[in-house]
């Protein structure tokens, strides 16, 4: 063999053995930012479903994936300095949790796809042209279904028979809080039941509206979505128990938290379901290709340790529809 030969036949099996090796190194894992402007307590199974979902379509954390996680624990400005650090260490996709996660991430940046776990109205806070083509770079799951209001107060209506005077909590700038509060004054009128809408703006707000609540001699509460409510949680239904209101939520964590019921789109389904948008955009789907889905599943949550604790007493023929009863 000539000597050119034989250098030719060792680079040839040089590159046949380091090549491989080399791409195996080279190739990327893709990583996933999830924003939340709450802290991880609040997030945790909805988080871990997101994780149990991308398992189910193959993906092994720390192996051909990697998950950031970026909590704000309630500090809203926080969040734009969680967005700059998301963008530094180039994700590949962000997740967001609410509305204004979903816009501090659009606010810095137009070209990484944001998946929304959920929003109550993606095309009203203007993340999304239209539902069938959201455009841009956003997409993923809305959390408003046109029922939910009305079923709400209905609920409202069977465990309190004499329902006449419902105070509506919530914060007219939120998106999706329009629209909510028609759907809850159509089914309202419906059942011959009046409504007193109370806005809560400020965290310090939240004392002021009870109190104008009981001056109105309110029968019940209904609170609308809104990230001042949810924060506030604890203090709210403490002074729902106090007012003797009964009253329902849109989320489990009011009742967790000690409130009486809540019914509305089943938020871990919704994470669930974020995985597969997660899922085709690391595929090379485009954000602004997928369809933004409403809610499928929904859920409705009793706490019989608050009823006994303000004297009500639910019927067992709305006890049998719950998803889930706290004793």
């Amino acid at each position: 063999m000539s000597k050119s030969s034989l250098i030719w036949l060792l680079a040839t099996v040089l590159l046949m053995t380091v090549a491989p090796a080399q791409a195996q190194q080279l190739k990327k894992v893709p990583r996933v930012g999830y924003l939340a402007g709450t802290g991880p307590d609040a997030q945790a199974a909805r988080i871990e479903a997101f994780r149990q979902a991308l398992y189910s379509l193959g993906y092994v954390e720390g192996k051909n994936i990697v998950i950031e996680e970026r909590y704000a624990g309630g500090k809203i400005d926080r969040r734009y300095a969680l967005v700059a650090d998301l963008l530094d260490i180039k994700v590949d996709v962000i997740l967001t949790a609410g509305p204004g996660d979903t816009r501090a991430v659009k606010g810095a940046t137009s070209t990484i796809p944001i998946v929304m776990a959920q929003d109550p109205d993606p095309v009203g806070s203007g993340f999304a042209a239209s539902l069938a083509r959201p455009g841009g770079n956003i997409t993923g799951l809305s959390s408003l279904a046109l029922e939910i209001g009305g079923k709400q107060l209905e609920l409202l209506k069977e465990i309190v028979p004499r329902l006449a005077r419902v105070a509506v909590l919530g914060l007219s700038s939120n998106p999706g809080t329009a629209q909510r509060k028609k759907e809850v004054e159509l089914a309202a009128g419906a059942f011959g039941v009046g409504i007193q809408y109370l806005d809560v703006p400020d965290p310090k707000e939240v004392e002021t509206v009870f109190q104008a609540a009981r001056k109105w001699r309110a029968d019940a509460v209904l609170a609308l979505g809104s990230a001042v409510l949810f924060f506030q949680r604890t203090r709210v239904v403490e002074l729902a128990a106090k007012s003797r209101l009964p009253a329902i939520y849109n989320v489990p964590e009011y009742v967790e938290a000690g409130g009486l019921m809540s019914y509305g789109a089943n938020y871990t389904d919704l994470y669930r379901r974020a995985a597969t948008y997660v899922d085709k955009i690391l595929k090379g789907a485009k954000p602004g290709d997928l369809p933004v889905e409403q809610p499928m599943k929904f859920e409705f949550i009793v706490n019989l340790k608050s009823a006994k604790q303000i004297g009500l007493t639910i019927p067992p023929n709305v006890l049998v529809r719950a998803d889930k009863v706290i004793r």
